[in-house]
């Protein structure tokens, strides 16, 4: 955010076992110090639940009874998106208030199945998908879709445009570090 000093969202990747991977991004209520705290609170409580098998529901009634809700707006401390990889064969990703992951199967966006669960009082979007060679995930928070925006000349990124961009750019056989890179 313009004039912070810090990121309001946070990312953690914990090797579960050697069978598991998981990837948390958290995006926290506000900017600055705020959002930072709350957003690595948030990743460092799921992925350290998630990596210790606990199931869904316990990890996010821990993060609704652990952080605060914003006594102004009403709404939730922090958004966040689950993926954990068991195997590399198969990913579980549960999402709640981010934009939905963008998952580009042979370079095309591949619309995967999700099934809506309430916890808490909160929508969560869990979906299951059996991994294939060269799949790519795009988590992000929604500073992707709103980045620019009243800037002239830009209006923000809908979903479905920054779809069309990375599907033009994975063709190229770019690492996940410079299809990130050329996505901000």
């Amino acid at each position: 955010h313009e004039g912070e000093l810090l990121c309001g969202d946070h990312i953690d990747v914990v090797n579960a076992n050697e069978n598991s991977t998981i990837v948390v991004l958290a995006d926290g209520l506000g900017s600055g110090v705020k959002a930072s705290i709350l957003s690595t609170l948030t990743s460092k409580i799921l992925s350290t639940m998630m990596a210790a098998g606990l199931p869904i529901e316990e990890c996010v009634g821990t993060i609704a009874d652990t952080l605060p809700v914003c006594s102004l707006r009403g709404v939730a401390y922090s958004t966040f998106t689950i993926i954990r990889i068991v195997d590399n064969h198969t990913a579980e990703i549960f999402q709640y208030d981010n934009p939905h992951v963008i998952v580009l199967r042979n370079n095309i966006n591949y619309d995967y199945p999700k099934t809506e669960m309430t916890i808490g009082g909160k929508k969560i979007y869990k979906s299951t998908l059996r991994l294939e060679e060269n799949d790519i995930f795009i988590a992000m928070s929604d500073g992707c879709p709103h980045a620019g925006i009243g800037m002239s000349y830009n209006f923000g990124w809908k979903r479905e445009d920054i779809i069309d961009f990375m599907e033009t750019m994975s063709v190229s056989g770019l690492t996940a570090k410079n299809l990130s890179t050329l996505l901000i």
